[in-house]
C-alpha cells in the first residue's frame, strides 16, 4: 500500500499538564500533549477513513476522531513528534491488509495421536470407577 499522508494542518493538539511523576516540572509547565485527528475531516482516501472508523481501538470515539495523549517526554515537542508517530502508526495498523486464515483438517497422523490419546484417558477414568466385590 502506498504510504499515507496526514497533513499538520488537519491535526489539533493541546498543551495540558502531564501527570505523575516530575517534581516542579510537572506542576508548572504543561508539557503534555493532547492530539484531535477528526477523520472524516481529514483528506484521507474515503475507504481508508471506513477502514478507520471500524477499526476497534479505544483512540477512536463515537464521533469519529482520534485522541492521543503524549506525555512521555519532558518537552512539548518531542511529545507532539511522538503522538505524530503513534498516529502514523494507528493509521497503518487499521489500513494494513489482513492475510486471510485458510482452514485446514488435521492430517492422519494427528487423528491418529488423538485417538490414541483419548484411549490412554478413558482407561485411566476407567480405572478409577467402584471395585466390585466377589462376595455378593
Amino acid at each position: 500500500m502506498a504510504e499515507i499522508t496526514i497533513l499538520e494542518s488537519e491535526i489539533d493538539f493541546m498543551a495540558i499538564r502531564a501527570g505523575g511523576p516530575g517534581g516542579q516540572n510537572v506542576n508548572k509547565v504543561s508539557t503534555a500533549v493532547h492530539l484531535r485527528f477528526d477523520i472524516n475531516r481529514s483528506s484521507l482516501p474515503w475507504e481508508i477513513k471506513q477502514k478507520l472508523i471500524g477499526y476497534r481501538d479505544r483512540r477512536i470515539n463515537k464521533d469519529a476522531s482520534i485522541v492521543i495523549k503524549a506525555q512521555r517526554f519532558r518537552s512539548q515537542e518531542k511529545n507532539k513528534q511522538d503522538a505524530i508517530a503513534r498516529l502514523h502508526a494507528l493509521v497503518a495498523e487499521a489500513t494494513r491488509e489482513r492475510v486471510r486464515r485458510i482452514a485446514t483438517r488435521p492430517g492422519r497422523a494427528a487423528k491418529e495421536r488423538r485417538l490414541k490419546n483419548k484411549k490412554i484417558v478413558a482407561g485411566r477414568k476407567f480405572g478409577r470407577g467402584s471395585v466390585k466385590s466377589f462376595d455378593e
